[in-house]
């Protein structure tokens, strides 16, 4: 049945826009997109690492808070939005006429990622109290003999050895797991964005703009969530890798799409079907996260609005959540 849906009675458009205008531009492009996916991505690291920069706290601040509105109105409009008018195209019929499937498939990403998040939750919780048990064990023993007393401290060090060099709290293992998801979240995006960059029409010159901000400002939030995430010390290149995966697939999908332009149709059957379902499923992951991570736990649970200037600073960071979101949502007009 989904392949009979996919590949028959194919009705939708098999061209796509690309004019043969403003090639050196559109190669351009691979390597300005580069470069702005690249100084969003890695400034964060950059300056966090290098103590030449010492840059003010607040900077950081305003930058954590802005890239969370950014990855919020992302799921929203970059994602949902676009999966929506791929999967509710007209010349689909069937199936995706009968049903609003965008918000289907975002609606299964959103569960998909509540199940990680509890089992996550769970084993985490799981390995805290094993590790209690056996410093209990230890406190009941001490009035035993010394040796019995060390193979119990030896089974601890052998059982926990990973958690120092690893992550030393819960806390800590959900932000390297919400840095893994938001990357995967926005990077299967960034490919169709270059794909539509490469062979855009008339409206190539806006959408160069609109997409060069674009990939900067996720950049900035992605960056800002890997340069604040306290990864463990053998750990340390993984935020640079992430960063660079980032930079590379818009440009890579670009250029990809420069070298099939006169044979890429997105606007076929299968390109709207793949588009609208990857699109959906990344919004849902997207949603799910920057609601409850970077939302929720950032202005409810976490302790940096505690104390006297806590309700101050969640204002502030609320005006820089609220900012980034718009300024996103904006570009979707273009991009």
């Amino acid at each position: 049945m989904t392949r009979s849906y996919l590949f028959t009675r194919d009705v939708c458009s098999s061209q796509n826009h690309f004019n043969g205008e403003n090639l050196g531009a559109r190669v351009s492009a691979v390597f300005v997109i580069l470069a702005v996916s690249a100084f969003g991505a890695f400034f964060p690291l950059v300056v966090q690492r290098c103590p030449y920069f010492n840059l003010p706290k607040w900077c950081f601040f305003i930058t954590r808070y802005f890239g969370s509105g950014v990855i919020v109105a992302t799921g929203f409009i970059h994602l949902l939005a676009e999966a929506d008018k791929a999967l509710s195209d007209n010349c689909l019929g069937g199936i995706f006429a009968e049903y609003p499937w965008a918000e289907g498939i975002a609606l299964m990403g959103v569960f998909f990622m509540f199940f990680l998040d509890i089992v996550a939750h769970k084993r985490l919780e799981d390995k805290a109290n094993k590790k209690e048990k056996l410093k209990v064990e230890i406190a009941e023993v001490q009035s035993e003999n010394s040796l019995e007393m060390q193979d119990i401290k030896e089974e601890i060090k052998e059982d926990t050895s990973g958690d120092d060099n690893a992550t030393p709290t819960e806390n800590v293992y959900q932000q390297i797991l919400n840095s893994f998801v938001l990357e995967f979240g926005i990077i299967f995006h960034s490919v169709f964005v270059g794909l539509s960059l490469a062979i855009a029409g008339d409206e190539f010159k806006a959408l160069y703009v609109a997409i060069a901000f674009h990939q900067m400002f996720e950049g900035l939030g992605l960056g800002t969530r890997f340069a604040m995430t306290p990864w463990p010390k053998d750990k340390q290149y993984i935020p640079w890798i992430l960063a660079l995966a980032y930079s590379l697939t818009t440009p890579i999908a670009i250029a990809i799409g420069l070298g099939v332009r006169n044979s890429y149709p997105p606007g076929s059957r299968v390109a709207l079907i793949t588009t609208g379902c990857f699109d959906a499923l990344c919004s849902g992951i997207l949603i799910y996260n920057s609601l409850v991570e970077l939302m929720a736990y950032d202005f409810i649970f976490s302790p940096e609005f505690k104390g006297d200037n806590g309700m101050q600073k969640m204002l502030w960071a609320y005006f820089c959540l609220a900012f980034g979101a718009a300024i996103m949502a904006l570009i979707g007009k273009w991009a």
